[in-house]
C-alpha cells in the first residue's frame, strides 16, 4: 500500500513539474500602433525608405500610464502561472552592453549582415511569446471607457497564436490600469488556454524556426557541389536536407528556396530540449541547432568552413566558405 501511495505521489509530482516546465516565458510590449500614434518612435532610413521603429524607452520615459498598464497586465499573467520578462529592464540591459553588434561581416570579405533593433530585443530577452498590447481611453460624458487589443505572438516566427479584444465598462474614477484589468479579465481564461495549447504543441511537435544556408561570394564550394557519403553521391543541398530529416522532430521542415548559393528552410521543427555534454537537459535554440549542422559539415567528407549568424530569435544563417 505504501509503495502504491509513493508511486502515485511521484506520478502526480512529475505531472505538476511537467506542467510547470511547459509554461511559456512572456514579455508584454506596447504595440507598434500605440507607440507610433503617440509619437514614441524613431525614424530609420532603410535603403532610401523611411521606417518608423517603436522607441520603448521613450514611451516609458514620457508616459507613466503605459508603465502602470504593463505592470497590471504582468500581474494578471503572473497570477495565472506564466513567467514574465520585464521589457523596461531588458531595454536597460541592451543599453549597458557596450559592444552590441548591429553589423557582422566576413573576416576576409566585405559582405555584411544586418540585424534589426527588434531582432536584438528578441534575442536578448529570449521570451517565447510577445504580448502585443494596444489600448485607448476615451471620454463618454463624465466617464472613461477603455478599448484594448491584446495579441500573443510567437517570438520565433512572429505568428499570432492567441488574441483578445474588448471594451471595458464606463467609469468616472478608475485609473487606466484598473480599467484595463476589468476589461481583460473576462478574456484571460481563453487567452491563456490558447497560449498553453500552443506551447504544448511545441513540446510535442518541436519549436518552429527558419534555417538559411548561404554561400560567401569567394567560396570554392557551393550548394550544388557533389559529395559522397556512405556510398551515395549527392549535392551538398541534398546532404543538408538528409541531415535535417534526421535531426528535426518527425523530419518536419519545408524547403522554400534552393539554388547553388541559397538554401532556405522554413517551418523547421527543432526539439525543445537536448542533452548537453554534462548530461543535463537544456533548452534547444536556433543557434544551437545550426551549430550541430555546422559540426556535420565541418567533418569528413565535407570539411567545409562556415560562419553561423543568428538573425533574431527564430532564424539562423549558416554561411559557407569562411568564418
Amino acid at each position: 500500500m505504501k509503495k502504491l501511495v509513493l508511486l502515485i505521489s511521484i506520478c502526480v509530482l512529475s505531472a505538476i513539474a511537467c506542467g510547470q516546465a511547459k509554461k511559456p516565458t512572456l514579455m508584454i510590449v506596447p504595440s507598434d500602433n500605440f507607440c507610433i500614434s503617440k509619437g514614441y518612435f524613431t525614424t530609420l532610413n532603410n535603403n532610401g525608405v523611411e521606417q518608423k521603429i517603436p522607441n520603448y524607452k521613450k514611451a516609458f520615459q514620457e508616459n507613466d500610464q503605459i508603465r502602470m498598464v504593463i505592470t497590471k497586465m504582468g500581474g494578471i499573467m503572473s497570477e495565472r502561472g506564466f513567467p514574465l520578462k520585464d521589457l523596461e529592464q531588458t531595454m536597460k540591459t541592451l543599453e549597458n552592453e557596450s559592444a552590441e553588434l548591429s553589423m557582422m561581416s566576413s573576416k576576409s570579405s566585405s559582405a555584411a549582415i544586418k540585424e534589426s533593433s527588434l531582432d536584438v530585443l528578441k534575442r536578448t530577452a529570449k521570451a517565447d511569446i510577445l504580448m502585443d498590447l494596444d489600448y485607448s481611453i476615451k471620454r463618454q460624458g463624465p466617464n472613461q471607457v477603455i478599448t484594448f487589443n491584446l495579441r500573443g505572438l510567437d517570438a520565433y516566427t512572429n505568428k499570432q497564436v492567441t488574441a483578445a479584444a474588448g471594451v471595458g465598462s464606463p467609469s468616472a474614477f478608475a485609473s487606466a490600469d484598473l480599467l484595463l484589468e476589468e476589461a481583460v479579465l473576462s478574456h484571460m481564461d481563453e487567452f491563456n488556454g490558447q497560449l498553453s495549447k500552443h506551447f504544448d504543441d511545441m513540446f510535442k511537435n518541436g519549436r518552429e524556426v527558419t534555417v538559411v544556408v548561404k554561400v560567401w561570394s569567394n567560396s570554392e564550394v557551393d550548394l550544388e557541389k557533389d559529395f559522397t557519403v556512405n556510398g551515395e553521391t549527392e549535392s551538398l543541398t541534398q546532404h543538408i536536407e538528409n541531415w535535417m530529416s534526421k535531426n528535426t522532430v518527425s523530419g518536419r521542415f519545408s524547403t522554400i528556396d534552393a539554388t547553388e548559393n541559397v538554401l532556405k528552410m522554413e517551418q523547421v521543427r527543432i526539439p525543445m530540449m537536448y542533452t548537453n555534454s554534462s548530461g543535463r537537459e537544456v533548452a534547444m535554440d536556433t543557434k544551437r541547432f545550426v551549430t550541430n549542422l555546422n559540426k556535420y559539415l565541418s567533418a569528413t567528407p565535407f570539411n567545409i568552413e562556415t560562419k553561423i549568424y543568428q538573425r533574431g530569435l527564430g532564424e539562423a544563417w549558416l554561411i559557407i566558405g569562411e568564418k
